[in-house]
């Protein structure tokens, strides 16, 4: 059984800079400045292969950590997307056993991110890319970013939208006032970044974004980040929304969902349910959820034989091969 997992991340000294070097208002909460988890995501080498050994993947499918370049100005957005791109198609050439990797887009500057999408899928050898919502205030399903959407329709790239943290606004209305640990983590990994991500996912649905671009594909962590749970609530928005399908349709044909290391059986099976197993993939979130050793495989050797082939390797495999390069 080969095992592929697709939100598994790194990040590059000059975005760590660039981090630290944005505006206050822009700084997300998530940043890792230091520590062992920047030293983890600096990393593309040997101790990110062992780690891959020790939680029973074949491949990481690598992408750039949180919160990307959506909080920087266009600038420098555009300046480190080469930058990162690059640096990660090196460490793929170097081990293209183990490493594939999603580009690294300027949100903020849609065109350029457009552009540097098909450098990275048609020279690179990149996979589509990785998202983070919201480009500083301007939500995904912005009109700006259709040429972004065409863009990956036209190469069949799939796009994974990560969580990012509440815009600060967001943060002191709804999270706040619990004491700063509480606040941060109430807001982020608790549940701040779930909601906020399932947001974007309906308004890219909501927003007709499929039915203007029907062949776009994306993907979402965490189990569909909350939108899969509660389906029958949301499905009466289609009829107000005037779209084509009910929502739920969208999820099976636009829609991938992965766990993002939430090894769960109930959310499993509810997915299946919901979706399907043609529309599950694997991740395990390196290097922020510790997933014990060999527990990739465990949990899906419970899976019978064809849904297994589709979750662990199967699904991403055949996406991949249908992208135009």
């Amino acid at each position: 059984m080969k095992i592929v997992g697709l939100e598994e991340h790194f990040v590059t000294p000059d975005l760590l800079d660039a981090w630290a070097a944005v505006e206050p208002h822009w700084q997300d909460l998530a940043m890792p400045a230091h520590g062992d988890w920047a030293r983890r995501l600096l990393d593309l080498g040997d101790e990110r292969v062992a780690a891959m050994d020790d939680t029973g993947l074949d491949v990481q499918v690598v992408s750039i950590t949180a919160p990307g370049l959506q909080n920087l100005a266009p600038v420098d957005a555009v300046r480190l997307q080469t930058d990162c791109n690059d640096r990660l198609a090196g460490a793929v050439a170097a081990r293209p056993d183990r490493l594939q990797g999603f580009a690294t887009l300027a949100t903020p500057d849609p065109r350029a991110a457009a552009d540097e999408l098909g450098r990275a899928v048609t020279k690179l050898g990149l996979h589509g890319a990785m998202l983070f919502g919201r480009s500083r205030d301007r939500n995904l399903d912005h009109p700006d970013n259709w040429t972004l959407f065409e863009a990956a329709e036209a190469l069949n790239a799939p796009l994974y939208v990560h969580p990012q943290s509440p815009l600060p606004e967001v943060r002191r209305a709804y999270y706040d006032g619990l004491g700063a640990a509480l606040d941060n983590a109430f807001a982020t990994h608790g549940i701040g970044w779930h909601y906020e991500t399932g947001v974007q996912l309906l308004r890219l649905i909501l927003g007709g974004v499929f039915d203007r671009f029907p062949g776009l594909q994306v993907i979402v962590g965490h189990w569909g980040e909350l939108v899969l749970f509660y389906l029958e609530r949301i499905n009466r928005l289609s009829a107000v929304a005037e779209l084509q399908r009910p929502v739920s349709e969208y999820l099976r044909t636009n829609v991938y969902v992965t766990p993002s290391g939430m090894l769960s059986r109930r959310y499993l099976h509810w997915a299946l349910d919901v979706v399907g197993a043609d529309r599950i993939m694997f991740s395990t979130d390196y290097p922020y959820i510790s997933v014990p050793d060999g527990a990739s495989r465990k949990f899906l050797e419970q899976l019978d034989d064809a849904d297994r082939e589709k979750i662990a390797s199967g699904n991403w495999d055949r996406l991949c091969a249908a992208i135009r390069r």
